[in-house]
């Protein structure tokens, strides 16, 4: 598929077939996620692929799986952005700072990365001719999260991914949902000058 297409076809899919999502297409969606930049090459990201009874495990453990959304979904991954991995890495000679303080973020990168990640990973999904909705998980769900999958405490998951083939691939192209439009360009995107 050309890029410009999966940029166009990319959207939430909130409804899923039956039909599980192959080995091999599963394994090129993860290659791609850790194709995402990364501070310093810090590499902060770790992400939990779920399938089959375990997908049932996650939507027993968190709130927001008591929601119809994505409940159907034959994979789940939920992304961890790990901090600790940043403040070691730019504590290094090669980076110049000699501690591991926050206070020289001016955001947080880990974030952002792992985040970047999540992108290549929809986009990696549309290209794969499957189907996918990103959604939070709720901060007091945490901790149950970690328990039951054995999390380190220092990953914090940024939401997660349901993954599968669509079941409602009528819904029109760009539109999330179907009856809103994206804002134009001219008002959004500003060149020069606000």
């Amino acid at each position: 598929m050309e890029f410009q297409d999966v940029v166009r076809r990319r959207r939430m899919v909130r409804k899923f077939t039956d039909e599980s999502v192959s080995e091999e297409s599963l394994q090129r969606i993860m290659r791609n996620a850790l194709r995402g930049p990364s501070a310093g090459f810090s590499q902060g990201q770790a992400f939990l692929v779920l399938q089959g009874d375990d997908v049932k495990r996650f939507a027993d453990t968190v709130q927001y799986w008591t929601s119809d959304t994505a409940k159907d979904a034959p994979v789940v991954v939920i992304p961890f952005a790990v901090k600790d991995v940043y403040l070691d890495r730019y504590a290094e000679k090669d980076k110049g700072w000699t501690d591991r303080s926050e206070a020289h973020w001016p955001v947080p990168f880990w974030y952002i990365d792992t985040g970047m990640a999540v992108l290549l990973i929809l986009q990696t999904v549309v290209d794969e001719g499957l189907g996918a909705v990103y959604f939070g998980i709720g901060e007091e769900d945490f901790g149950k999260l970690r328990t039951e999958f054995g999390v380190p405490e220092s990953h914090v998951p940024i939401g997660a991914i349901a993954i599968g083939h669509d079941a409602d691939a009528k819904v029109s192209e760009g539109a999330s949902p179907a009856t809103r439009k994206r804002k134009p360009l001219a008002e959004t995107v500003h060149f020069g000058q606000w």
